[in-house]
């Protein structure tokens, strides 16, 4: 086909806790209004998907002091949007300017904490298989789980330098594993508009962070310590990054209340 027509350009990556208490009233307010309200409706979104982190889940995170978290047992709730390659600016005002519109108009959920909720641009996808699933589609093929990964370049390493250790050294036997990832997409952070939420907290060394989203075809939890539980010092033995973190997730279940009693 040549060139695709849709491209990932950049992507809406935003990680939140709901208050005790009002797990259920969240997850609810989430999918029937803001999932839509705040990004799908919005210019040149075109794909979004949710993502949570039960207890069990939690507790695989690491490190425990991680600069993604204030908590590792707070993030319970990752939400992540696809936007259309070179359509950005048009689709950044248009975010910013409507969810200033839905606080005005009390169309917020006051009862939650932005824990990450940030802008990153795509930088390269692996696909498991040559003909395997690309990057565009890859949030609405309702993958089982996903593990995000977070690395800070260390010394004279580049973003280059850690895509060739992922897709040479790192990817092949993950990738022919059981518990391996199917697809893997890295980026880097973006800057948040200045007059974005003040919530919103914003990303310390952020031309050195990177993250990488590997969706998964099953749970992975369920071989942890023989797969991404080593993951942390395998990047850090290529000497080219610090591990921040990685965490798993699995798919929400869209209209339903799963879940929301497994989170603490």
């Amino acid at each position: 086909m040549g060139d695709k027509g849709i491209e990932l350009g950049t992507l809406l990556f935003t990680m939140v806790e709901p208050d005790k208490g009002h797990e259920v009233a969240y997850n609810r307010w989430y999918e029937t209004d803001h999932f839509y309200a705040g990004c799908m409706v919005g210019a040149y979104n075109f794909a979004g998907d949710r993502f949570v982190a039960t207890a069990g889940h939690k507790a695989l995170r690491y490190p425990t002091d991680s600069p993604m978290t204030p908590d590792p047992m707070s993030g319970s709730y990752l939400a992540i949007y696809w936007v259309l390659d070179g359509h950005h600016d048009e689709w950044n005002r248009w975010s910013v300017d409507n969810v200033q519109w839905l606080h005005a108009n009390g169309r917020m959920f006051p009862h939650r904490t932005h824990i990450h909720t940030v802008l990153y641009d795509h930088a390269w996808s692996l696909q498991a298989t040559p003909n395997g699933t690309p990057v565009e589609l890859a949030l609405d093929r309702d993958y089982a789980g996903l593990v995000v990964n977070v690395g800070e370049l260390v010394g004279d390493a580049t973003h280059e330098d850690i895509e060739e250790w992922t897709r040479d050294e790192w990817a092949p036997p993950a990738m022919a594993a059981p518990w391996g990832p199917d697809l893997i997409a890295s980026s880097t952070p973006l800057p948040l508009l200045d007059d974005a939420p003040a919530d919103v907290p914003r990303v310390a060394n952020a031309d050195r962070r990177f993250l990488q989203l590997h969706f998964c075809t099953s749970d992975p939890a369920d071989d942890w310590d023989e797969g991404y539980g080593r993951f942390g010092a395998e990047l850090e033995a290529s000497g080219l990054a610090k591990h921040l973190w990685s965490a798993p997730f699995i798919q929400t279940v869209f209209g339903t209340d799963t879940y929301t009693d497994e989170l603490w």
